[in-house]
């Protein structure tokens, strides 16, 4: 599996970027390579992404919650992948680090996903913690 790994500082205490960070059907309103995100319910949430000029759907379930300090996921089916936020106070607000580790079974695919993934992650990240910060400051 391919890990990614991307670190930010939101300026909010632990607790309220987790809130955010829970509702996970909102995070297709914080970046723009999430078409959309549907609740099935139990945890579970069926994403839908835009990514190297390909629509990918996914299933994935929560799997751990520790308010304010982890969320994580894995999927059930679609892209094999697996997510962690760490989230820890410091004295500039809240570091929020995301761990994602992913697999594709396509060999031709895997190579392009593998070159573009950093880069799109980490765009992605950035997004959803910039547009969490802007909605703690709303």
């Amino acid at each position: 599996m391919a890990t990614i790994e991307h670190s930010e500082i939101v300026k909010a205490p632990p607790e309220r970027v987790f809130e955010l960070l829970r509702r996970v059907e909102d995070f297709a309103d914080y970046s723009d390579l999430i078409r959309s995100i549907d609740i099935l319910g139990n945890d579970c949430y069926r994403w839908h992404v835009r990514a190297v000029g390909v629509d990918w759907s996914f299933d994935v379930k929560v799997t751990e919650i520790q308010s304010p300090h982890t969320l994580a996921w894995e999927s059930l089916e679609g892209v094999k992948n697996q997510g962690r936020y760490q989230l820890r106070a410091v004295p500039e607000g809240t570091e929020v680090e995301l761990t994602l580790r992913y697999e594709i079974r396509n060999r031709l695919m895997e190579k392009a996903v593998n070159k573009a993934a950093k880069p799109l992650v980490g765009k992605v990240s950035r997004q959803i913690l910039e547009r969490v910060e802007a909605r703690l400051h709303e």
